[in-house]
């Protein structure tokens, strides 16, 4: 009786081990971080009515300490959702003062369901050059 125990926990034992490492061999390598340049716009002006530039940044710092996403506006027109790195915190809240302003963003780029985001992990003050 013993040993069929000991035998249903060998047994028991290796399934789930190879099931973990069936697991963190499919799992894929995280993409490497990019850096991308661009306009730092608030999402809902910028989607809603195309606003963006100087003369929209006082709207856009209100819309952002409001609460409203982050977008990283390239200058071939591709706009990036900004998101918060869940380890730190800090370089997606020091973007929060830079609406408007020509930022480098550092970190992963992904895509799904259409919409592309960084995973901010470092974010400067970059030279200006608007975007389109």
């Amino acid at each position: 009786m013993i040993r069929k125990l000991l035998l249903i926990a060998i047994v028991a034992l290796s399934t789930v081990a190879l099931a973990a490492a069936a697991e963190v061999a499919t799992k894929k390598p995280a993409p490497p971080p990019a850096t991308l340049t661009g306009e730092l716009v608030d999402t809902g002006c910028y989607l809603a009515h195309g606003a963006r530039g100087e003369k929209h940044i006082d709207c856009a710092t209100k819309c952002i300490s409001g609460g409203m996403p982050m977008g990283l506006l390239t200058a071939d027109g591709k706009l990036y959702l900004i998101t918060l790195d869940h380890d730190n915190p800090d370089p997606y809240n020091k973007l929060k003062d830079m609406a408007g302003k020509n930022v480098s963003v550092t970190g992963v780029v992904s895509t799904r369901s259409g919409m592309q985001g960084i995973d901010v992990t470092d974010a400067k003050l970059a030279a200006a050059t608007p975007a389109k």
